[in-house]
């Protein structure tokens, strides 16, 4: 295995920086992805936890206040991204190198690592590189239900004696081993004040360490980074910003002589194979390269490491993890189990939130806007006033609240699917499905997130090493039906499909992937014709029973961000679309505020458009209208078609009878086709202003432009065949 590699994204850039507080000791919690540390960083910071970009990054990184026991010192804490190593395949895993290897008065203080104890060795690799960063660290022992389950499970004495580092066996989910942990992290902050933390120890009389220290000597006060790590850098092939190139010219001559030492012993040991007789006929690569070499002696440090304090019981049995997989895995069930598992979440989310809905939105119709509404009666406020109030903003905070049970439902259930650990094996199945489009299964990762939100899972896709993997998926992201585009679904679905509404939002999550295939097959020819397949390398986490802390808290964390990026949106368009509608178009149709809805500004823009879409049998302005808002945020579909209907919320029985009487007459007796086609229209078609923002930061202006255009084409498209087809039978 190599220990280096060229990922577009993770190339040197700014070196990060640590927001500090005075007196307030940084520790960087590290390790490789599903190892429990995020889990291990919920439980330490609980509540006291900020989700951003990292300054001068586009990555986002947790952040918290360790509030340690006992009146301990209080600890700022960064979950970083999970890396495999610290010479980085992707922008994420370039963060964590550039905040581990910043100068010394920006690194953090500590690092608390975190080792899967079911899979120590893979994991040590990642460790024997921070070691080089002279960084003080603490290795927090996770996993260890699995590590029991599948045999003996490496004890921490043994462990801390052969990396002659702190190890503490820790449990995020339960809490066990929180205190110990913070006891080990302040010795560790205490006794880093006279020295640095320990390096990795390369063996004794290897030409690599020799050339090593070498380096390390020379580069020693001359750079901002850590000398060792430096010198195995630039060993590597590395180009860290700010290296003399003197420097790197002897690093490339000490790399050439360490790559010439290595062939000529390789071409010795096939001579002497020859002599005896054992050699073989097939041409053999001997070219060794010092990069090569240094992961070498890294596995084989990790491997040593195990050896001697874990070794592996003979005849150990399959466990759990691995029969289940056996069945989910397999070419057979695994996806018609997983679009069952997904059938089943929208089914319960219709189900389970409906009720909820209905109540939330009769309290904010009946008692609350009323109440304004004799409020403002009483203190003689004029009527736009009372329109802004009550029919604006008291209307917009009803439509967000009715999102609320239905956004914790999903929160939820996707929650439970990730922790459980089936949501890594989802990529896996649909690894095959991936090549079509020449993608990697990881690829279909970020696709999942987009069900949440397209604008993170944009973001998602810098875990794609190739630039033209990135761009490609980032335009097939916005066709993922996120939370927002499911409100809309089971409103409208709920109105014109009954109690079939659940099936039907189960077919647009379906058509959603169907989408993303298709498009994926036409765009990738026409724009990424050199696109090269890329093998799948994913952990799969064991199965694990969910938390109720943990789980409460990632639905706590997304229901809150919801809550911020919608909630202003929904309100503030509440409050716009009013404006539009209290505006007269022409004069003669009242003043302000006093004017109807289809002679306002608002209604005279909406009118105008509603022939485009009247091939698709939703050629009516209500339903421009709505598409419109939609655009800004799909959150605003709902509200303006109550407002526009002066209707209070989608549970309001004027605004279903509305519903039913507009699209019976613009589809001309087919309202079931009609409000099928309006579905697939929000599916296809630009899911915010926000998403936009995201694509271009993420793949550019110009394929960001493309992408709007096709989206919107697309959209057209699909509701005119839908609406065309559906008619025949409804």
């Amino acid at each position: 295995m190599s220990c280096h590699a060229t990922g577009a994204g993770a190339g040197a850039g700014a070196t990060a920086t640590v927001e500090r507080r005075t007196g307030t000791p940084f520790v960087a919690l590290v390790g490789n992805p599903n190892v429990g540390k995020s889990t291990l960083f919920n439980a330490l910071t609980g509540a006291h936890q900020r989700v951003g970009n990292w300054p001068g990054k586009t990555v986002s990184v947790a952040q918290g206040d360790w509030r340690t026991a006992g009146g301990g010192r209080p600890l700022r804490v960064a979950d970083l991204p999970g890396s495999y190593s610290l010479l980085p395949d992707s922008p994420d895993e370039a963060l964590v190198r550039d905040v581990l290897t910043a100068p010394a008065g920006e690194r953090p203080d500590a690092v608390v690592f975190a080792l899967d104890a079911a899979n120590p060795a893979r994991n040590l690799y990642l460790l024997s590189q921070i070691l080089d960063t002279d960084i003080p660290v603490v290795v927090a022992l996770t996993m260890n239900d699995v590590a029991a389950r599948r045999g003996a499970p490496p004890a921490p004495d043994a462990l801390a004696r052969e990396l002659a580092l702190p190890v503490v066996r820790v449990e995020g989910r339960t809490g066990a081993g929180l205190d110990l942990l913070a006891d080990a992290v302040g010795e560790a902050l205490d006794a880093a004040a006279p020295r640095p933390g320990r390096t990795f120890a390369w063996a004794a009389g290897s030409p690599v360490a020799a050339e090593l220290a070498e380096l390390a000597a020379a580069a020693s006060g001359r750079t901002p980074h850590p000398a060792r790590w430096l010198a195995v850098s630039l060993l590597c092939g590395e180009q860290p910003p700010a290296v003399p190139a003197e420097l790197a010219e002897r690093a490339g001559a000490a790399a050439d002589r360490l790559a010439a030492a290595a062939s000529a012993a390789e071409e010795g040991t096939t001579d002497a194979d020859a002599d005896a007789g054992t050699g073989t006929d097939t041409d053999t690569d001997t070219d060794t390269d010092a990069e090569l070499l240094v992961a070498e002696a890294r596995y084989a440090w990790a491997h040593a490491v195990i050896e001697r304090a874990a070794p592996r019981p003979a005849g150990a049995r399959p466990t759990l993890t691995d029969r289940v997989d056996r069945l989910l895995l397999s070419r057979g069930f695994g996806i018609p189990f997983f679009l069952a598992v997904m059938w089943g979440v929208f089914q319960a989310t219709t189900v389970l939130a409906k009720p909820l809905q209905d109540g939330l939105g009769d309290f904010v119709s009946g008692p609350v806007s009323g109440g304004a509404d004799r409020l403002l009666e009483a203190a003689r406020a004029p009527g736009w006033l009372t329109g802004l109030l009550v029919d604006g903003l008291i209307n917009g905070v009803g439509q967000l609240l009715t999102f609320v049970p239905l956004m914790i439902i999903m929160f939820l259930l996707l929650a439970l699917l990730e922790d459980s650990g089936y949501f890594a094996r989802a990529a896996f199945v649909a690894d095959r499905l991936m090549r079509t489009l020449r993608l990697p299964g990881r690829a279909f990762l970020p696709l999942v997130v987009g069900f949440g939100c397209n604008v993170p899972a944009l973001a998602g896709t810098r875990i794609l090493n190739r630039r033209s993997h990135r761009m490609l998926v980032g335009l097939l992201i916005p066709y993922m039906s996120c939370t927002a585009r499911l409100a809309v679904y089971v409103m409208i679905a709920g109105v014109f499909f009954g109690s079939n509404s659940g099936t039907v939002v189960f077919f647009l999550y379906v058509a959603s992937v169907l989408l993303v295939v298709g498009m994926g097959l036409i765009l990738r020819p026409l724009l990424f014709r050199d696109m090269k397949e890329e093998p799948l390398v994913l952990e799969l986490p064991p199965y694990r029973l969910p938390t109720l802390r943990v789980t409460g808290a990632q639905v706590w964390q997304k229901l809150a961000a919801f809550l911020r990026t919608a909630g202003g949106i929904i309100v503030a368009t509440a409050a716009g679309v009013w404006l539009l509608m209290a505006i007269p178009a022409a004069a003669g149709h009242g003043g302000f505020g006093k004017v109807d809805v289809e002679q306002s500004v608002f209604g005279t823009v909406t009118r105008a458009t509603a022939p485009l879409v009247a091939p698709a049998g939703f050629g009516d302005w209500h339903a421009t209208a709505a598409l419109g808002t939609g655009l800004i945020a799909k959150e605003g579909v709902i509200s303006t078609l109550a407002q526009t209907y002066s209707a209070e919320e989608d549970g309001d029985p004027k605004l279903t009878a509305s519903l039913h009487a507009t699209f019976e007459e613009s589809s001309g007796g087919h309202q079931r086709a009609a409000a099928l086609a309006f579905l697939v229209f929000i599916l296809a078609y630009t899911p915010c202003f926000a998403t936009l923002a995201a694509q271009r930061a993420e793949i550019g202006t110009r394929l960001t432009v493309i992408g709007f255009g096709i989206q919107l084409t697309a959209a057209w498209l699909l509701a005119v065949g839908v609406f065309q087809i559906a008619r025949l039978v409804w």
